[in-house]
């Protein structure tokens, strides 16, 4: 599809689609040091970070000499570079210490971690041989010690427990802000695709969760079809139900193109690059109905 083409799509939808350098920002890891310890320690090393205000543990890293990936205290697994939004889902999920939580599509890692610092334990499923390592190297690097790595297709997968928190950040087709090429490379065929997977997965890991359990679906991806669409099948054809929750980001959309969804979507948030400042992102949490 042509740049033009999805310009005329974000206006049906109220968004756009304007490029911008995204900040990069990295996510604390509390289970080895406080972020106050890591800001004097970064500082004399001129890097000058500057806290998230939409994140508990976020910083934009606003200066740096050199590669934040290349120092010493990312080797040490102190941080995580994460970019900002991709850091809501795990605090939106909020698992407790008494939650056994499942993350459906783990690798690298990020919000596995993320999610293991507050909960009982984390089952960490991912389908992808070769992506596994990844994984397994950052939660060794930051020293988490309650995570259970399955390399498992979500999609098959029929533990024999059910899980209190469930997070799904499904595979999706992305956004423009992270690939300049993006517009050009996506068609609307990848979006039915990636929609289908999504659908499998929720399918079968719904399975899985507890009666009074809660589960996040999230995806980098602007597009409705694997966003609200996804959400409105789920409350028709799973028993689900969509509710409110309170991060950052826009209603989810009710009526993409002209299709009018269940109105608990609403409750979905939806993150445009240009009002949020970050990639775009997607976010919803269900329940039983």
């Amino acid at each position: 599809m042509e740049p033009n083409t999805f310009t005329q799509r974000y206006l049906e939808l109220g968004g756009k689609a304007p490029l911008f350098e995204l900040p990069e920002s990295i996510r604390v890891n509390t289970a080895k040091i406080t972020a106050e310890e890591l800001i004097e320690r970064l500082w004399q090393k001129g890097v000058h970070l500057e806290k998230i205000p939409f994140v508990k543990n976020g910083f934009y890293v606003r200066q740096s000499r050199m590669s934040v990936s290349a120092l010493q205290e990312h080797l040490q697994g102190f941080y995580y570079i994460h970019e900002a939004a991709s850091q809501i889902p795990a605090e939106v999920l909020n698992p407790g210490k008494t939650d056994l939580v499942l993350d459906c599509c783990a690798a690298p890692g990020g919000k596995t971690t993320q999610m293991a610092l507050n909960a009982k334990a984390v089952v960490a499923l991912e389908s992808q041989h070769n992506r596994v390592p990844a994984l397994i190297n950052n939660i060794e690097r930051l020293g988490i010690k309650n995570i259970i790595v399955c390399n498992t297709d979500a999609r098959m997968f029929e533990p024999e427990i059910k899980f209190d928190k469930i997070l799904v950040d499904a595979p999706c087709s992305g956004n423009y802000i992270t690939d300049t090429r993006w517009f050009r490379k996506q068609k609307l065929e990848n979006f039915k695709q990636r929609s289908a997977l999504q659908k499998e997965i929720l399918a079968n890991i719904v399975n899985c969760l507890s009666d009074e359990g809660e589960l996040v679906y999230s995806t980098c991806s602007l597009e409705p079809e694997e966003d609200e669409m996804v959400i409105d099948w789920a409350i028709k054809s799973l028993g689900m139900k969509a509710v409110e929750i309170s991060c950052l980001g826009d209603k989810g959309i009710i009526s993409p193109f002209g299709e009018e969804l269940d109105k608990g979507v609403e409750n979905c948030r939806r993150l445009w690059p240009f009002k949020a400042k970050t990639q775009g992102f997607f976010i919803a949490k269900l329940v039983r109905a």
